[in-house]
Order: structure tokens, then sequence, then C-alpha cells
């Protein structure tokens, strides 16, 4: 629920600055029609992605194949955008490729960031006992 919160924060202040040729508040629902899409999607992979991870000796990705999921996170989210089975946006009203991925990218390097910075600052039990702390 990272996306959420950071995303939201990240499309808050870049939204006015996307290159989009529609009204102010259309630009913001069009923003975080992605952002709630992209999380989602998120949690659908993150299924996905757990599920592999049991196969894995550390049971865990290493910290660059966390970052590289954005491509496909990305482009599966651009395609749905594309089939029109998104809610919200009809036929890409609006929307444009380079407005997509300047907001995807931007919304996602803000959260993968977050996720292996701070967080882990917040949360140090995580690295330690598989987060038990006795």
């Amino acid at each position: 629920m990272f996306t959420l919160v950071i995303g939201g924060l990240v499309a808050l202040f870049l939204t006015p600055l996307l290159p989009l040729q529609v009204g102010i508040g259309s630009k913001y629902r069009i923003a975080y029609t992605v952002v709630v899409t992209v999380t989602v999607i998120g949690v659908l992979w993150e299924l996905l992605y757990h599920l592999i991870m049991q196969w894995r000796w550390e049971k865990d990705w290493p910290t660059l194949v966390g970052l590289l999921t954005l491509i496909n996170e990305g482009l599966l989210v651009w395609g749905l955008l594309l089939a029109g089975v998104v809610p919200g946006i009809d036929g890409l009203t609006g929307l444009q490729s380079l407005s997509y991925w300047i907001l995807f990218l931007f919304v996602w390097v803000a959260v993968w960031i977050f996720a292996n910075g701070p967080m882990r600052v917040f949360s140090i039990h995580w690295r330690f006992r598989g987060g038990r702390f006795v």
C-alpha cells in the first residue's frame, strides 16, 4: 500500500507538470486512476512474486530484480489502459504515452526507494531472523 501513499504524494506534485492536454481536474483524475491501477496490479503481482520466491534458496529477490519489475508492471498497466479495461479512463482520453511513462516511472521509483530506504530503517526487524523479534 506504499504505492497509494507515496505514489499519491508524488502524483499530487507531479500531475500539474504532466504534458496532458486537459484541464487540471481531469489531469488529477487520470493521474490518480493510474496510481490506483498500479496499486491493484502491484498487489496481484506481489502474490505471484511471493509464490515464485518460495523456490529460491533465500526466499527473497535481490534488490536489482525488485527494481527491474517496473518493466513488466509498467507494460501490463499500459496494456490494460490501451485495452480500455481500466475504469475511469475511457479510451485513454487525454492520456498520452509520454505522460503515462513519466507518471509511472516517478511513482514506481519513489515507492521502490522508500521501500528500500526509509522502511528498512523504520522496520529494522525485517532484516533479522525473518522479521521475528525472538
